[in-house]
C-alpha cells in the first residue's frame, strides 16, 4: 500500500495538467513560480473583464477553462458562486451558487480558497466550509460535506475556511481544525489528524526518507503529519497575536520555511530524525496573507501588515541564512507576486503591477503600471500568455501577455 501511495503521488505531480496550466493554489508545483516562458509585459491590453462578486479566491486554469469564487456580498441569506469561464474570453461556462456565510471580520468576506482543479473534476470549499466536488466540464455536483459540521465547529473559524483543497493521490487534503484526508472520489473520510487551532492556508506534501510527509502551518505552530495515517511526526509552536497563520510552509529539501504576519517574522527549520530543529528565526519577512516565492537560495515576498504600523515593503531574503538582500519602499504596499520566465510579477496592494528581472541585487522593474483599482491581496495568475488579477470586490481583468 506504501509503494502504491508513493507512485500515486509522484504521478499526480508529474502529469496531471499541461505545464502551461495553473490548477491550483500557487500553481502546478505550489511554488508561485510559472513555466511561462516568451510573453511579454503588454499591461495596457486588456482581453477582457468579469464581475465575480466579493472575496480573495484567486483563479486555476485547465483545459482552457478558468474556476473562481465570488460572494454576493449580504450578510443575511448571502450567496456564494463558484464559477467556470473561458480562460481566453471570459465568457460563462458554467456556475453553481449556494447560501453561504460571508465572514467578514476586519474584511470584505468572501471565499479566500482557491478551486483545486485534477484531470475532470474540480473541488472548492465557501468561506463557511461547504466542501464540493465538481465535474470540471459540465459542473454537475459529484458530491459535497459540511466540513464545519465534520470537525465539530458550532460556527465558522475566526476568517473562516480559507486554505485550498490539496490533491494527494487519490486523498483530498483539507484543513478543518483537523486536517482531514478525504477520498477524491466520494468524500469519504480515509484519516484526521490530531485536532488543533484551525489553519488558514494550505498544507503542502513532500517527501523524505522513502516516505511522504505533509507540513501544515496552524494557528497554533508547524505541524508535520504521516500522509498515511495523519499522525503527528513533529510540531514547532508558532504563534501570532491575533491568533491566525494563513501561509503555506516552503519546504526545500529537509528544510522547512514558515513566515507569518503582525510582525511575528520567520524561521527555517530542519526536520531530522522527527523532530524540527530551528536553524534561524528573525523578523525580516513577516508574510501577512501571501507567500513568498522560493527561486534559487532566496526569497521574494511582502513584509508588513495592512493593519498594523511599520514597513509594508518587498522583500529578498536568502533562504538558508536569513540575511536580507535588499528591501524595496516603493509603496507597493502588501501586495502578492508570482515568478515566470525569472521575472518577478508583482500585484501592489492598489492594483499597480509592477515587473523585474528576479535578481539577488535589487528590484528594478521594467514596466510599472496601475492596471486594476479596489483593494488587491488575490494572487495574480500567469497562465497560457494571460495574467488575470482580482481585487476584493471581485473585478477580474485578463490582460493578454502574448506576444
Amino acid at each position: 500500500m506504501s509503494k502504491f501511495f508513493l507512485l500515486a503521488f509522484t504521478l499526480t505531480i508529474s502529469c496531471s495538467l499541461a505545464a502551461d496550466d495553473w490548477p491550483r493554489w500557487h500553481g502546478p508545483a505550489g511554488t508561485g513560480v510559472s513555466s511561462e516562458k516568451g510573453w511579454k509585459a503588454n499591461l495596457e491590453k486588456v482581453a477582457w473583464k468579469a464581475k465575480l462578486g466579493v472575496g480573495f479566491s484567486t483563479v486555476s486554469v485547465a483545459d482552457g477553462k478558468l474556476f473562481t469564487m465570488g460572494h454576493d456580498g449580504r450578510k443575511s441569506g448571502g450567496k456564494e458562486t463558484v464559477w467556470c469561464l473561458d480562460a481566453a474570453t471570459g465568457k460563462e461556462i458554467w456556475k453553481d451558487s449556494y447560501e453561504a456565510a460571508i465572514v467578514d471580520y476586519l474584511h470584505e468576506g468572501g471565499p479566500c480558497a482557491t478551486p483545486t482543479v485534477d484531470g475532470k473534476n474540480v473541488y472548492t470549499i465557501s468561506k463557511d466550509g461547504r466542501l464540493n466536488a465538481y465535474s470540471a466540464a459540465t459542473g454537475k455536483l459529484a458530491w459535497t460535506k459540511d466540513m464545519m459540521k465534520e470537525a465539530g465547529m458550532k460556527r465558522p473559524p475566526e476568517w473562516g475556511f480559507a486554505g485550498s483543497p490539496y490533491v494527494l493521490g487519490d486523498l483530498l487534503i483539507i484543513e478543518a481544525a483537523h486536517t482531514f484526508a478525504l477520498d477524491k472520489k466520494t468524500g469519504k473520510e480515509v484519516w484526521r489528524s490530531k485536532k488543533y487551532r484551525h489553519a488558514y492556508g494550505t498544507p503542502i506534501a513532500f517527501k523524505q526518507g522513502g516516505k511522504t510527509w505533509i507540513a501544515t502551518l496552524k494557528t497554533d505552530g508547524l505541524v508535520v503529519l504521516d500522509a498515511e495515517d495523519g499522525a503527528t511526526l513533529a510540531f514547532e509552536k508558532w504563534e501570532t497575536s491575533y491568533r491566525t497563520n494563513s501561509t503555506t510552509p516552503i519546504v526545500r529539501g529537509d528544510k522547512i520555511f514558515v513566515s507569518t504576519g503582525y510582525r511575528r517574522g520567520c524561521a527555517l527549520f530542519q526536520l531530522k530524525k522527527g523532530s524540527l530543529l530551528k536553524i534561524y528565526e528573525n523578523k525580516t519577512m513577516s508574510n501577512h496573507m501571501n507567500n513568498s516565492v522560493l527561486v534559487g537560495d532566496y526569497l521574494y515576498g511582502f513584509d508588513g501588515n495592512v493593519h498594523m504600523a511599520g514597513p509594508k515593503d518587498l522583500v529578498c531574503m536568502q533562504f538558508s541564512t536569513g540575511k536580507e538582500q535588499w528591501r524595496d519602499r516603493s509603496n507597493l504596499q502588501v501586495g502578492s507576486l508570482i515568478v515566470a520566465d525569472n521575472q518577478i510579477v508583482a500585484l501592489g496592494q492598489k492594483g499597480e503591477l509592477a515587473i523585474a528581472p528576479v535578481s539577488s541585487k535589487g528590484f528594478a522593474p521594467s514596466v510599472r503600471e496601475q492596471v486594476i483599482g479596489g483593494r488587491c491581496w488575490t494572487s495574480p495568475v500567469l497562465a497560457n500568455g494571460r495574467l488575470y488579477l482580482r481585487n476584493a470586490r471581485g473585478d477580474l481583468v485578463c490582460l493578454d501577455m502574448r506576444k
